[in-house]
């Protein structure tokens, strides 16, 4: 018997307080792996990891706390504002990142999965995915929800959102949009026709997984 090929991974992202959680949901809630990426960036920086000891190779033992783990607040007080430093942070976590996303999609036997990836544009992963999902809305209402969330003001909002890629950039990598801009209940429509449509193509093509692009 011939083996079932790994699924479709499908890359969902949006800016800051777009709903991508909750679209992940109800992507979950249909059956559909949900991996998150946040989650596999903290697995490679972890106790033991390779991730871990090049991350203090590059930055020193300030990164780390008292129990030898990453200390996140310092590392982040590191590369906020420097680019330079966050693009060798980047260097170290982005390709094992990528790495584990692929061991994960490996063991799977599904038509398709779902990647969150907050930061698909900036990171260049758009063109490791089959498809590209997008939860939009505009600026202005993220910028109020990421205030009501986070208790920011207006300022810290949009401060907060332009450390992003903008709305645009996204948008131009979207094979999808969701659009999260009406009420709350639309989601689940929008992820049903969705999931059908995705079911289709990913039964008619297999996976691309390039390391380089993304056909059209």
């Amino acid at each position: 018997m011939t083996p079932q090929r790994p699924p479709w991974c499908v890359g969902l992202t949006g800016g800051i307080a777009s709903g991508k959680s909750t679209v992940a949901e109800l992507f979950a809630a249909r059956g559909v792996p949900v991996i998150d990426t946040d989650l596999l960036a903290r697995e490679v920086v972890a106790p033991g990891t390779e991730g871990l000891a090049a991350v203090a190779a590059a930055f020193g033992p300030r990164v780390l706390d008292d129990d030898g783990r990453l200390d996140r607040a310092a590392l982040g007080r590191r590369v906020f504002a420097d680019a330079s430093a966050r693009r060798t942070l980047e260097a170290i976590l982005h390709p094992r990142i990528r790495q584990r996303l692929r061991d994960r999609l490996a063991r799977l036997r599904a038509p398709y999965a779902v990647a969150v990836v907050p930061l698909l544009v900036e990171t260049g992963m758009d063109r490791d995915m089959d498809a590209v999902v997008v939860v939009d809305l505009p600026e202005a209402l993220q910028r109020e929800r990421l205030m009501a969330r986070e208790g920011l003001d207006a300022a810290e909002a949009t401060q907060r959102m332009a450390t992003q890629a903008s709305r645009e950039q996204r948008l131009a990598v979207a094979d999808y949009v969701i659009d999260n801009s009406r009420a709350r209940g639309s989601l689940a429509g929008q992820v049903a026709d969705l999931h059908r449509r995705l079911l289709a193509r990913a039964a008619a093509h297999p996976p691309i997984r390039s390391e380089t692009h993304r056909d059209e």
